[in-house]
This record gives C-alpha cells, sequence and structure tokens, in this order.
C-alpha cells in the first residue's frame, strides 16, 4: 500500500477540501502535468486552470477543476501538498450544462471578437469551463 499524506485545497473563503492521499496530478504553468506523491521533494509552483486529480487513501478519486492558483509541497516526517486558489471547484459541485453552454459561448466570441480583452476573457473563460467539463469525466469540443 502506498504511504499517504496530507492535501488541503484552500481559497480565501474555506476549505474546500482536506484529506489523505496517495498522489495528486495537477498542471502547472511551463511545466505541465505533474504527480506529487509521499516523500516528494518541497516544491511551488504556480498552477493553470486544470484537472486535479486527488487519489485518495480509501482508493477513490477527487476529481477538482481548479481556476489557476499555487500549489506548495513541504517534506519532512510528514508529506503535505497545499493547493491554493481562489476558485476551485469539486466534480460534484460543478453544474456541467452551464459549463457547456459557456464554453461554446466563449467559442462563438472567439470567432467573432476583436477587441483584445474580449478575446483575453474568452481565452480564459474557455480554459475555466474545459476544467470544469474535463473535472466531471465530459467531453468538449475544441
Amino acid at each position: 500500500m502506498a504511504a499517504t499524506f496530507q492535501v488541503d485545497i484552500v481559497s480565501p473563503e474555506q476549505v474546500l477540501f482536506s484529506g489523505e492521499a496517495n498522489m495528486v496530478i495537477t498542471r502547472t504553468a511551463g511545466g505541465g502535468e505533474i504527480a506529487f506523491q509521499a516523500g516528494h521533494a518541497p516544491f511551488v509552483g504556480a498552477l493553470v486552470e486544470n484537472h486535479t486529480r486527488i487519489f485518495l487513501a480509501d482508493g477513490k478519486v477527487q476529481d477538482v477543476a481548479v481556476h489557476r492558483g499555487f500549489i506548495e509541497v513541504s517534506s519532512g516526517e510528514v508529506t503535505k501538498v497545499s493547493i491554493l486558489s481562489d476558485v476551485a471547484e469539486l466534480a460534484d459541485d460543478i453544474d456541467v450544462d452551464r459549463a457547456k453552454s459557456a464554453l461554446e459561448r466563449h467559442e462563438q466570441t472567439l470567432k467573432t471578437e476583436s477587441v483584445e480583452a474580449h478575446i483575453a476573457d474568452a481565452i480564459a473563460g474557455k480554459a475555466r469551463a474545459k476544467a470544469r467539463l474535463t473535472a466531471t469525466g465530459n467531453s468538449f469540443t475544441a
């Protein structure tokens, strides 16, 4: 049985998740996906919008849509992974129909918009919608 470690997902308003896990897989800015297990070296990284997977000690997987933030891994006697994000959502809390509508709306904006600020907003919104849909196990169009 793999060694476990503490995982916390924290926003300014609440602790969204706290529990024991065997592994966490998330996506860092400029680094792609990265996995953490007990005994991992200390690490700090910036997160992009992504589907984060927390492999729980009981064998289940907690899927989370993380909308940017930071991850910190501390080691010592006990490994601890902390995800700090202004916005993160557990898969069970995501409104799939709303995420699909948002994805379609942002894709349409990208096809028709010429104002840079609106294009940047649509790109960010599309990334959030994709993270939500992936976390819930739903497919999406590119």
